[in-house]
C-alpha cells in the first residue's frame, strides 16, 4: 500500500506552521474530494463507494450520507475547491425530493430508490439537515435559507426539550414516540449544527442552545465520570449506565472519539461566544487528555472504540473517525496555545493515520483496521463517507477555532 509522509519528524516547532505538513493536509483533502466526486447517481442521490471508488450494490441511502456530502463539499467550496457546486446541488435536491416527508414534515431516515426504506424520524439525521443547510448557505447556495428555516421549525416543534435544554432522540414517521431513549450522540451533532447555523445566520438562539447542551454534557456530566461522557440516558435525562444497544451505533460504556468531538465543539462555541472567562479551554483540555490517556492503544496504536466507565478498553476495534476527531481537537488546542505536549500527540495521530488509514493511492481513508493494522471489512462496507477525514484536514488548515470557511481567504488550500 502506498503511504504518505504527513510531515518531517525532525521539523522544529509545530507542524501547523510547517509548509510541508500544510501541503500534505491540502493534498489529503483534495484526494478525498476527487475520490468522492463520483458519488452522485444519474437519477439523483448518491452511491456508497467501495475501496476503489466504484458503486456498491446496496441502493439504500440514509439521511446522514446525503447531508454529510452536502456539508463536506460546501466546506470545500468555501476553501476554494472548484467543482463542488454540482454535488451540493444534487444533495440539496435529493433532500427535498426524497428525504423530505411531504405528509408529516421532517425528513425520512432512509430511501431505497423511490421507496421508503426506513421511515423513522431521528434527531441524529435532522440535525445533519440543519448542518447541511447552514454549510450550503455559507457557500452561497440559493436553497439554503429555506432548508435552514424548515429544519429550525422541525427542531422547535419536535426535537427541542426546553425544560432540559436538550434534544430528544427518535419518533415514528407521524411524530408519535418511537421510544423514550435519550442520547448523547444526537445532541453532540446538534451542537455542531447549531454552531454552523449561528455562523451562517448570526441568530443568537442557535448559539444559546448549543451552549445549554454543552453545559449539560461537559460541565455537569463529564466531571462526574473522570471527564468521559456517558452516551445513554433515560427520558428524565438520568444516565443509563446499563444501556447496551447496537454495538456500532449505540454501544455500552463511553466513546473516546466523541470526547474529542465534544472538546473541539466546546472550543468552537467558546470562540464564537467571545471567549468568556468560564474555564472552557481548561475543560476541553481535560476531556481531551482523559480520552487520549484511556483511549490510545499503547500496544498497537490507534484509538479504542469504546471504554468501560472505569476507563478500561471495552471494544478494542480501531476505526478511522476517532483518529480524525482527535486530530481536530489537537489542532484547535495548538492554535490556542503552543503546547509541546499537544504537538507530540498531533504528530503521532497523523503518522498513525498515514501508515494505517489513509489511502494514498486512491484518496479517502479506510474506515477500519484489523489487529495487524491492515484495512478490514467488519462493520463498514467500502469507504462510508468523506466527512470525518476531510474535516481533519480542513480544520487543521483553518487559522481559527471557528468559522472554518476563512480558510479560503486567509490561507488558500488550492
Amino acid at each position: 500500500m502506498v503511504k504518505q509522509v504527513p510531515g518531517d519528524p525532525q521539523a522544529a516547532g509545530f507542524w501547523l506552521d510547517d509548509p510541508g505538513h500544510r501541503a500534505f493536509l491540502a493534498e489529503d483533502a483534495a484526494a478525498a474530494l476527487r475520490f468522492f466526486a463520483v458519488s452522485p447517481k444519474p437519477a439523483g442521490g448518491f452511491h456508497t463507494l467501495d475501496y476503489e471508488g466504484k458503486p456498491l450494490p446496496n441502493a439504500v441511502q440514509e439521511l446522514h450520507t446525503t447531508t454529510r456530502l452536502v456539508h463536506s463539499y460546501a466546506m470545500a467550496k468555501r476553501a476554494g475547491w472548484q467543482g463542488a457546486d454540482a454535488l451540493i446541488d444534487q444533495g440539496m435536491r435529493y433532500l427535498a425530493s426524497h428525504h423530505r416527508d411531504p405528509q408529516f414534515g421532517g425528513w425520512l431516515w432512509a430511501l431505497d430508490g423511490d421507496e421508503i426504506h426506513d421511515q423513522r424520524k431521528l434527531t441524529y439525521g435532522h440535525v445533519f439537515v440543519l448542518l447541511a443547510g447552514s454549510s450550503a448557505k455559507a457557500a452561497g447556495h440559493p436553497l439554503a435559507d429555506h432548508l435552514i428555516a424548515e429544519a429550525t421549525q422541525v427542531l422547535n416543534q419536535h426535537l427541542w426539550e426546553e425544560a432540559a435544554g436538550l434534544l430528544a432522540d427518535e419518533w415514528n414517521r407521524d411524530w408519535t414516540p418511537f421510544s423514550d431513549y435519550r442520547g448523547m450522540n444526537a445532541n453532540m451533532h446538534g451542537v455542531e449544527a447549531l454552531l454552523a447555523a449561528y455562523e451562517a445566520t448570526g441568530e443568537a438562539i442557535y448559539l444559546h442552545r448549543a451552549g445549554r447542551i454543552l453545559d449539560f454534557f461537559l460541565r455537569q456530566q463529564a466531571p462526574q465520570y473522570g471527564h468521559a461522557i456517558p452516551e445513554h440516558y433515560r427520558q428524565d435525562w438520568s444516565v443509563d449506565r446499563d444501556y447496551s444497544g447496537n454495538p456500532m451505533f449505540r454501544p455500552a460504556g463511553t466513546t473516546p472519539g466523541h470526547s474529542f468531538e465534544w472538546a473541539r465543539l466546546l472550543l468552537q462555541w467558546w470562540d464564537l461566544a467571545g471567549r468568556p472567562e468560564d474555564g472552557s479551554p481548561a475543560l476541553a483540555r481535560a476531556i481531551t487528555e482523559a480520552a487520549l490517556r484511556d483511549g490510545w492503544d499503547d500496544e498497537k496504536g490507534g484509538i479504542f472504540y469504546t471504554l468501560e466507565f472505569d476507563g478500561a478498553p471495552r471494544i478494542r476495534d480501531r476505526y478511522w473517525w476517532p483518529v480524525t476527531e482527535a486530530i481536530g481537537v489537537l489542532a484547535a488546542l495548538i492554535k490556542l496555545e503552543r503546547n509541546p505536549g499537544d504537538e507530540i500527540w498531533y504528530r503521532r495521530l497523523w503518522t498513525f493515520a498515514a501508515e494505517h488509514f489513509i489511502d494514498a493511492e486512491r484518496g479517502g481513508w479506510f474506515p477500519e483496521i484489523d489487529a495487524a493494522g491492515k484495512p478490514t471489512v467488519t462493520q463498514f462496507a467500502g469507504k462510508p463517507d468523506i466527512y470525518h477525514a476531510l474535516q481533519a484536514s480542513l480544520f487543521a488548515l483553518s487559522p481559527g477555532l471557528s468559522r472554518y470557511g476563512k480558510t479560503r481567504h486567509e490561507n488558500p488550500v488550492w
